[in-house]
């Protein structure tokens, strides 16, 4: 009984480090692809288009950008962390199926909070902003 309860609990631990890691990397993903490769937009749009007219628009942008690049560093920190506590069990319940798969609903869960909240409901920017099928791009975002 004891040994099923301590199990459940290492796994627990390995869940809950891959969700928080999950939010961290799906944040970094949408950062690094949406908003520094792509350019598509910024966390949070001064304009209409997400097209900045002036520098200072741009440093604004680009600074509130790098707010929200250091709270998805912190968050994959707080996951890394929560992974080695989970390790340092006697007999860890480690497997790699439940880590990545515990990393994609964290995934998942940043995508919902991100692109239903950030996009529609507080209007705080759009996947592509401008674009005719504007809506359609926010949908896709979440995935």
């Amino acid at each position: 009984m004891f040994a099923k309860e301590g199990t459940l609990m290492r796994c627990n631990s390995l869940t809950k480090a891959g969700i928080v890691l999950g939010l961290g990397f799906g944040g970094f993903a949408d950062g690094i692809v949406l908003h520094q490769i792509l350019g598509w937009h910024h966390m949070i749009c001064i304009t209409d288009h997400c097209q900045p007219t002036s520098i200072e628009q741009l440093q604004t942008q680009n600074t509130q950008d790098g707010f929200f690049h250091l709270t998805v560093w912190i968050i994959s920190l707080v996951g890394t962390a929560m992974l080695f506590r989970a390790a340092r069990h006697p007999v860890p319940a480690w497997s790699g199926r439940v880590l990545f798969g515990a990393m994609l609903a964290g995934a998942g869960l940043f995508n919902f909070v991100e692109g239903p909240i950030d996009h529609q409901l507080l209007g705080l920017h759009h996947v592509l902003p401008g674009h005719p099928q504007q809506l359609l791009w926010d949908l896709l975002s979440a995935r």
